[in-house]
């Protein structure tokens, strides 16, 4: 199962979507997040998955592969179903015993749910079709002006590309030290919740030996090569805008447009017919 998680994984295929500029994409991704928090209504996430859609289809990623992703976030979707269902006042939807779900509960549960997996999707899209070194290049040219207040930009992009590029080789290093306390008699699936999170107690400190290890051999790796920043550096290939980008602009700017009206307009149509 941890093998499934495929959150910050770079998926090699030629598309569109990796050909994309990595600034087009980290804008895609920021102004997509930022709608999903303005949209109250079905009609906005029916655009929202729309758009997720037409961002993903280009991209030849398996649909299949990027919901893997989601196994990862399986238990903190489900507590936010239980506690928006059960806790959410309103008009009773199922009143038995000692169950008490609302319309109002129920509608809130699954606008929550759909809008944690978008979130999830939507912001793993560039990492599944963005290499590392180019997610870097693009994090430095786009927040390039905080340069004027002394911000190290191209050490925190370094940072930000470090982390991700983690993300599937920690869980690989988790995958191996579990498997090997199972040989050695470890028990993470059987017993009480309790019990097995008292298992998982050898597996902790393992992975952030690990974890430590990894990054120190890394110090140690750019340390040996000279590396001293991003001032004066140079591109091989330096990033440039081409006509899909422009395009995928255009349709972003649509999008955030058709949100915003909806946003506006909608809510105070569907105020006075509810």
């Amino acid at each position: 199962m941890i093998r499934d998680i495929t959150i910050g994984q770079y998926y090699p295929v030629q598309s569109p979507i990796h050909r994309l500029d990595p600034r087009t994409k980290l804008a895609i991704t920021f102004v997509y997040l930022i709608s999903l928090f303005l949209a109250n209504n079905k009609y906005m996430y029916l655009l929202a998955v729309i758009m997720l859609g037409i961002y993903i289809l280009p991209s030849k990623v398996p649909v299949k592969y990027m919901l893997k992703g989601l196994q990862g976030i399986l238990v903190f979707i489900l507590l936010s179903i239980v506690l928006n269902m059960f806790f959410t006042p309103g008009d009773p939807f199922i009143d038995w015993w000692i169950i008490h779900i609302s319309w109002q509960g129920f509608r809130t549960a699954c606008y929550t749910t759909l809008r944690i997996i978008l979130l999830v999707l939507g912001a793993s899209v560039i990492t599944y079709t963005t290499t590392p070194t180019k997610l870097t290049d693009g994090l430095e040219r786009a927040f390039q002006w905080l340069k004027v207040f002394h911000v190290p930009v191209h050490e925190v992009a370094m940072m930000i590309s470090i982390a991700l590029r983690f993300i599937p080789i920690l869980i690989e290093e988790l995958d191996k030290i579990m498997k090997a306390q199972q040989a050695r008699g470890a028990d993470f699936e059987n017993g009480s919740v309790i019990k097995r999170l008292k298992s998982l107690f050898p597996v902790i400190l393992p992975m952030f030996v690990s974890a430590i290890r990894r990054a120190n051999e890394l110090a140690l790796a750019m340390e040996a090569r000279c590396y001293q920043g991003g001032d004066g550096r140079s591109k091989m290939k330096p990033l440039k805008y081409t006509g899909v980008d422009i395009l995928a602009y255009v349709l972003l700017f649509l999008y955030l447009a058709g949100i915003i009206a909806m946003r506006i307009f909608m809510s105070d149509w569907l105020h006075l017919w509810m």
